[in-house]
């Protein structure tokens, strides 16, 4: 049986005891549910322990699986180089992994190293594992692959892949997902507190509970974000590896003592690999993603579909509509002169973003079908959009009112106001307000000031805000 068992395991280094110097007794329950998983790893004996970690290399479209014979890496970046690891790579394992994803198309492989050291998402828990591995005579090799900014999808089927490579080399291999939970749990932990934190991670635990695989892929991207997550998509490479097969889930511990959650869970094989049809889970995602994407489509208000149709015309037919094409349109929309943003998602990742500060056109309607236009040709960061993408674009349309000027960050909330940051050069740089990920107005403007190219310490620098209506 190819793939033996898997677990999910977090990675703080304060666990190791020449890292955390006392403080890992705070998360005593952690500690017991990770030594009684190394136990269950070194009694199932694997040849090959595939470790994904949040941590490793990692691109928004390509899996990196670390190459070479071998790695090194301790923990001097925590203060305990003395606590170091070496690991041997199963090569056969990495060389077959890639060949079907070369195979299936799937961005994945050994080019692009940055990083030949061993990540603490690897080693906290290489820690644990190599300890009771070596006390029962168990000497497995290792392969390390990073996450990607890559689609749900993919993870899974990278998953599916390393149990296909496994199978088709005999090997016994044991799935070790880590990642850490919510980061945001705590207002006085080092990330401070969001509500989306303690819900992940409830939610989380459901899952590892239940061994319900279909509820981890079902994950809002946003909402994640939002609760700042680390190990999602691990879980989800996981999850591949254990298709059609059935399991028997645990959840062993579930803390969340420094404001980051640690989450352990074990699941161990109930049946043979690949005979259990109703945890084919890849599937029913594809048709619940279809389903979600046709219910978002529904809903759009005036301004979404005219952002769509304006775009759809375009890709499909190099055809520029304007509002006069368009029945039914609200006089907010004829009447009115305003500046606009279109952001397209696809799979929860940005796709483009183009907007104007203040109104070019006729019509907010005519900035909106510009602008709709533009952010599937023009955004600089992108691919011009394809046909074939456009059934899966979700479109947001940000309205924005009259920027004032401001004198200091202390004027903004990241969640009500959009910054404008520019200087005397007359370089401008531009962050709409409530944007996953940015929670404080220092960061706020930084990004703002980056997208400008501006130097916040040169004189002369100017701030303004402004509200936005956002139509999704």
């Amino acid at each position: 049986m190819p793939i033996v068992a898997a677990y999910a395991v977090p990675h703080p280094p304060l666990i190791v005891p020449s890292v955390g110097r006392g403080r890992e007794r705070e998360i005593a329950d952690t500690i017991a549910a990770y030594e009684e998983v190394a136990r269950r790893i070194a009694a199932h004996a694997p040849d090959t322990i595939v470790i994904t970690s949040p941590h490793a290399t990692m691109y928004a479209d390509y899996f990196h699986i670390s190459p070479g014979v071998r790695a090194y890496g301790d923990f001097g970046q925590f203060g305990a180089a003395s606590t170091e690891f070496m690991v041997e790579y199963d090569q056969p394992l990495v060389d077959q992994i890639c060949a079907l994803a070369d195979r299936d198309g799937l961005a994945a492989g050994t080019l692009g190293l940055r990083m030949r050291e061993l990540d603490h998402g690897t080693m906290v828990p290489l820690y644990f594992v190599q300890r009771a591995c070596d006390e029962a005579g168990v000497h497995p090799q290792y392969v390390r692959i990073g996450l990607s900014g890559l689609p749900t999808s993919d993870h899974y089927k990278l998953g599916m892949l390393i149990a296909e490579a496994a199978r088709d080399l005999g090997r016994r291999v044991v799935m070790l997902a880590s990642g850490d939970l919510a980061h945001k749990l705590k207002d006085d932990g080092p990330y401070g507190f969001a509500p989306e934190a303690p819900e992940f991670d409830e939610q989380i635990c459901e899952v590892f509970a239940s061994g319900d695989f279909l509820a981890l892929l079902e994950f809002d991207r946003g909402f994640c974000e939002r609760a700042a997550e680390c190990g999602l998509r691990s879980f989800q490479i996981m999850a591949g590896a254990l298709d059609r097969t059935a399991i028997t889930p645990e959840l062993l511990s579930h803390e969340g003592t420094f404001g980051v959650g640690y989450g352990i869970a074990c699941f161990e094989l109930a049946g043979e690999e690949g005979a259990c049809e109703s945890r084919a889970f890849l599937p029913a995602y594809e048709a619940w993603r279809q389903r979600d994407l046709a219910d978002r489509k529904a809903h759009e208000d005036a301004y979404v579909r005219l952002a769509r149709a304006s775009l759809e015309a375009w890709v499909s037919e190099r055809r520029a509509v304007t509002p006069a094409d368009v029945d039914g349109l609200p006089a907010e929309l004829l009447d009115r002169r305003a500046g606009c943003f279109v952001s397209l998602k696809k799979d929860g990742n940005l796709r483009g973003c183009i907007g104007t500060i203040a109104p070019t056109q006729a019509s907010l309607a005519a900035e909106i079908c510009e602008n709709a236009r533009s952010a599937s040709t023009r955004d600089p960061r992108f691919d011009a959009v394809g046909p074939d993408e456009l059934a899966d674009l979700v479109y947001d349309v940000d309205v924005l009112g009259e920027p004032e000027s401001i004198a200091s960050e202390a004027e903004l909330d990241p969640k009500r106001y959009g910054v404008i940051v520019s200087d005397a050069y007359g370089r401008r740089g531009l962050l709409l307000p409530d944007l996953d990920g940015v929670d404080t107005a220092e960061e706020q403007v930084r990004i703002a000031a980056r997208k400008g190219g501006i130097d916040l310490f040169d004189r002369g620098v100017r701030l303004q805000r402004f509200e936005v209506v956002r139509h999704v």
